[in-house]
């Protein structure tokens, strides 16, 4: 265990090795709450460093302390040997430390060379340099080995687009300390691989990395040390090399957790309760057909664009579709609109759960009702708030959704808990199908364990359930059968017991035929 040094000279430092980043004491009090307690950290040139904790442990307020968002109460800063202290991510930036949000901080309206270098535009006297704006983009998203047009406006992109630019911009920084708070969250395996070799090409080049994610089982590739939080307090610092996933599982939560997926209590039948036939849309997706059976969990997998999302925004009546008919429960259904969608018992999680999932600063109770206003209203279109107070306080409870009221504004609630008031909100409306898309999306172990839980329940209820994941271990632990999309087609429909990540990657990747 790594025990940060104190009290030493510059020239004692010089001779023990200082680290390019050193945090000593760090403590954050907001309002009420202390989120982060003596806290102590360090990197060195040339390493990753990751910080794992549960949603609420304080990883990204002491991100945030880092790089000037936040200014710390207690402690001190310790940067390339000269104690430091940021008063703006702009003071930050200058000085070398660049970081990737977990939520995306995008312009949506302007282009994607636009948002990488905003305020900072190569520019001919007092024009902007368009030529070389667009030539500098094409050269760090090539880095990360995409696809993506500078020119594209960013609201055209999907999320995981939208996370590779957010990549590519700290990248254009040229920083000596890059902090990536889960920036592989939304991306594919393909893509999170080639993110991994931009990070062995950084590491290589004496950056050091502060790496955060939830996904424990990818740090292996990458990581060298690994610092653990809890309730806002340091615990402990190990070599990667020398601790097991399983430990730093069990000093995250105060507790061993031994399995990652809970045992299935669901059991499909044969009974079919949802068909999708001939599914097209031009230059999406083309002639999907799957069913969805009683009991069961249906895996989506595929490499991004290559129509999952797409496919499950145009049943839900979110977007058009050009031919191809959708049947529930025997009845074919006519669906132009989302709420032609939920009116027939279909619901769509989306994977941006704050943008499309959740009203953020409104509190828990509006949240949880929102779907079915009706529900909780008196026969002259009022609410009855004794309805209101006892449908949230229900779901609530089912859900064990942590919150000190349900008046407490969404945003301030960790993402697990976020989720399940989603969850809790279509539950609500009585939904038939749920369609949950990146459910796990940047929430923690203890977290994604209690939304397996809840995916598990639902199917045994006989509430048809489709998981779409980037995730090939989710995918593996949650579901029954998995279709596999490529190129907008689904190439492969496989029994999850009889299959594992090698085939779905042939799939995914064209290599493999449907039978």
């Amino acid at each position: 265990m790594h025990a940060p040094a104190h009290g030493l000279g510059s020239e004692e430092r010089s001779k023990a090795g200082e680290p390019l980043l050193r945090l000593d004491g760090i403590t954050k009090e907001f309002p009420g709450v202390r989120a982060l307690s003596d806290v102590h950290f360090d990197l060195r040139r040339g390493e990753v460093h990751a910080v794992c904790g549960e949603n609420g442990a304080g990883k990204s307020t002491l991100m945030k302390i880092i790089s000037g968002v936040y200014q710390a109460n207690a402690g001190r800063i310790v940067y390339k040997g000269e104690e430091r202290s940021f008063s703006s991510p702009l003071e930050s930036e200058a000085a070398g430390i660049a970081i990737i949000h977990q939520e995306l901080n995008l312009v949506p309206h302007l282009s994607v060379a636009e948002n990488i270098y905003l305020a900072r535009e190569p520019r001919r006297g007092f024009l902007v340099d368009r030529k070389k704006l667009k030539a500098d983009a094409k050269r760090c998203l090539d880095r990360l080995g995409v696809d993506i047009d500078p020119d594209a406006p960013v609201r055209s992109l999907s999320v995981a687009q939208c996370q590779m630019v957010e990549i590519a911009k700290a990248l254009s920084l040229d920083a000596e300390v890059l902090i990536m708070d889960e920036p592989t969250s939304s991306l594919t395996e393909q893509e999170t691989r080639l993110l991994f070799k931009v990070i062995r090409d950084l590491k290589a080049a004496g950056v050091g990395i502060v790496y955060i994610s939830h996904r424990l089982d990818e740090m292996a590739e990458i990581v060298d040390r690994v610092t653990v939080l809890r309730d806002g307090r340091y615990i402990a610092t190990d070599d990667f090399a020398a601790t097991t996933v399983d430990a730093i599982v069990a000093r995250m939560v105060g507790r061993s957790l031994e399995d990652k997926f809970p045992d299935r209590t669901s059991t499909p039948s044969d009974d079919i309760i949802f068909k999708a036939e001939g599914l097209t849309r031009s230059g999406l997706f083309r002639d999907v057909s799957f069913t969805l059976r009683r009991g069961e969990i249906l895996g989506f997998a595929g490499l991004m664009g290559a129509g999952r999302t797409e496919v499950a925004r145009a049943i839900f009546g979110a977007d058009p579709l050009d031919t191809g008919t959708v049947t529930l429960h025997g009845e074919t259904l006519s669906i132009s609109s989302p709420r032609d969608a939920i009116s027939a018992g279909i619901a769509y999680l989306s994977e941006d759960r704050k943008a499309q999932g959740l009203a953020v600063k409104m509190p828990v109770d509006a949240n949880m009702t929102l779907a079915n206003m009706d529900e909780v209203s008196n026969g002259f279109g009022l609410i009855d708030f004794a309805k209101h107070e006892k449908a949230t306080k229900d779901y609530v409870s089912l859900l064990n959704i942590r919150t000190p009221s349900i008046k407490q504004p969404v945003r301030l609630l960790s993402g697990g808990n976020q989720q399940k008031i989603i969850i809790g909100k279509w539950l609500f409306r009585k939904s038939k199908v749920l369609f949950f898309d990146e459910p796990t999306r940047g929430i923690d172990v203890g977290a994604k364990f209690a939304i397996y839980k809840i995916m598990d329940e639902l199917a045994a209820e006989g509430i048809g359930v489709v998981l779409i994941s980037s995730e090939l271990p989710e995918t593996l632990g949650m579901t029954d059968r998995v279709a596999v999309f490529h190129n907008g087609r689904i190439t492969g429909i496989l029994e999850t017991r009889k299959t594992d990540q090698e085939e779905i990657m042939r799939y995914a990747s064209g290599y493999a035929r449907s039978n």
